[in-house]
């Protein structure tokens, strides 16, 4: 309770920018290096897809390492999502640490700003900060995977639909602003998964 108190009486925007800091270098850990790499696994940038996330750790490093990435990544973001919605930040700088959790993943600076795609913090920075539309996310992305079969269009469809799920359940201009620069930076990381999805040679996880 002593410590909220002391943060509150710091001034709005050195919290803000030392929260969003903060969420930045959690952002960066690259759990699918961090989990193949202790478990004496293939280093994932090196085959497959050469991506530190969830499927392509899961399809090249197996289960273990996949669910353990899958894990650290949510957890990553629902963290910064959960400390960013117990009212300590205003809503802008709260929004803004969700975001800098999914930059960092992106743009990790231990590993020269080659990250991941951003799904898995995405989706646990949405479910740390609004539970119930992060569950709604998640049934899309599962539902896509389970008919398509495909993880990159699951996560496509995912994010596609996020700055209209946060519009009709919110209502408010920040929230959807930050849905659709989120959503924006997701799928933009995912254009080649789009050119192969269009062209038919996009991997399923059928083959993980």
């Amino acid at each position: 309770m002593a410590a909220i108190e002391s943060l509150q009486a710091m001034s709005p925007e050195i919290l803000g920018l030392l929260c969003c800091l903060g969420a930045y270098l959690l952002g960066s850990i690259p759990f699918g290096l961090v989990f193949s790499n202790m478990l004496g696994a293939t280093d994932p940038r090196q085959t497959g897809s050469r991506n530190i996330g969830f499927t392509n750790v899961l399809r090249v490093c197996g289960k273990k390492a996949g669910i353990l990435t899958l894990s650290g990544d949510l957890g990553k973001g629902w963290l910064v999502g959960w400390l960013a919605g117990l009212g300590v930040l205003p809503n802008l700088w709260a929004l803004a640490a969700v975001f800098s959790v999914v930059l960092g993943h992106l743009f990790p600076i231990y590993l020269k700003f080659r990250g991941g795609k951003g799904v898995a913090t995405g989706l646990g920075g949405i479910l740390g900060i609004h539970f119930f539309m992060g569950c709604i996310l998640v049934v899309i992305w599962a539902t896509a995977v389970g008919v398509w079969k495909y993880s990159s269009g699951g996560a496509i469809m995912a994010f596609g639909a996020l700055p209209l799920v946060s519009w009709f359940m919110t209502h408010d201009l920040q929230f959807t602003i930050f849905s659709l620069l989120l959503s924006c930076f997701v799928i933009g990381k995912h254009r080649e998964n789009i050119l192969r999805l269009l062209n038919g040679t996009e991997p399923s996880i059928r083959r993980s």
